[in-house]
């Protein structure tokens, strides 16, 4: 049976952490960037959990990562 292949564009964008949680950058960061509040940038800054209804398919994208 030949090896599953990663994909290298998803696996680019997010870390999984070692208890298995899927984090990703924040969007809608940098078009319009003076419009935004300041506060709002901020909370765009480091990364956050993906959102539970990508779970399967962030899953069988990175079959050798230890996502749950």
């Amino acid at each position: 049976m030949p090896k599953m292949k990663t994909h290298r564009g998803l696996a680019k964008r997010v870390k999984v952490t070692g208890t298995g949680r899927v984090l990703v950058m924040g969007h809608h960061r940098n078009n319009k960037r003076m419009k935004k509040r300041s506060e709002k940038l901020y909370g765009l800054r480091g990364m956050q959990p993906v959102d539970g209804t990508h779970a399967k398919r962030v899953k069988r994208l990175l079959p050798y990562h230890n996502v749950r």
